[in-house]
């Protein structure tokens, strides 16, 4: 009986009785592995914080039917390193924006090793599970500077989240920095995510070109997802994936195996 009673419990805490109707569940899982110094680590950083703090993030939200979303923050590397630093909140104004930013700049910020995109995915789709908000619209926004080089391949994860419904955007930053590790960046990643990473309908990508970049970026990324739309091809400081070359999907997988292979 004891035990019976106890997992009522449980179950009533993790699922409440009445879930709070929101216009849309967001979680933004950023890539902070060996590929991204501190410096762009805290780059990132910095942009979700002030694009969250901003009048035209609030407006955007306080515009739709139910005025107000659910938003997680989530920050990746390799399949060992997943890490939830700011848990489901609701923003429905400037105070609670203004909360959810200050929890996300006082955390602790490290880098990891390794690119585990499907890692990050699966992660994400269990933290659905556990929200306790419900929306229309359930969407991950990935952010990262190269391709999936840990874990299960990607082409596999973004399928088990397309079959629940939910949306994977994505925001592949350009950056033609070697890494701390003596690494290039993988070119056409703007390509590799659009063919690999996205999925589900109304996906889409907006590239940032520099990490430097990376806040007029995500400033405008998010507004596209709160009010669902997609970008228009020729608008003004959008860019868009525009090379013909294609990567295949485990093209980080074979670049990692040909380094390990010597």
């Amino acid at each position: 009986m004891r035990t019976l009673l106890a997992a009522i419990i449980l179950v009533a805490s993790v699922f409440p009785a009445r879930a709070e109707l929101v216009d849309l569940e967001l979680i933004r899982a950023v890539d902070v592995s060996g590929s991204v110094d501190d410096e762009e680590a805290q780059l990132q950083r910095d942009g979700y914080v002030a694009a969250i703090r901003s009048d035209k993030f609030i407006r955007a939200i306080q515009s739709g039917r139910r005025g107000r979303i659910a938003l997680a923050y989530v920050e990746w590397a390799g399949e060992h390193a997943k890490n939830t630093v700011v848990d489901w909140t609701l923003i429905d104004s400037a105070p609670t924006a203004q909360g959810f930013a200050d929890d996300l700049s006082e955390a602790p910020l490290r880098v990891e090793l390794w690119t585990s995109i499907s890692g990050a995915v699966d992660f994400v789709l269990d933290l659905f599970a556990f929200s306790p908000h419900r929306g229309k619209r359930r969407v991950i926004d990935i952010s990262g500077d190269g391709p999936n080089n840990d874990g299960g391949l990607i082409v596999q994860a973004r399928d088990r989240v397309r079959k629940q419904g939910i949306i994977i955007n994505g925001l592949p930053i350009i950056n033609g920095r070697v890494s701390r590790y003596g690494m290039k960046p993988m070119p056409h990643l703007d390509n590799y995510y659009r063919d690999c990473v996205i999925g589900g309908f109304g996906s889409f990508i907006i590239v940032a070109n520099t990490y430097n970049d990376f806040a007029r970026a995500i400033r405008r990324k998010l507004i596209l997802e709160i009010a669902g739309r997609v970008p228009e091809p020729h608008t003004p400081r959008i860019i868009l994936a525009a090379s013909d070359i294609h990567p295949p999907c485990d093209t980080g997988e074979i670049i990692r195996n040909s380094r390990e292979s010597f």
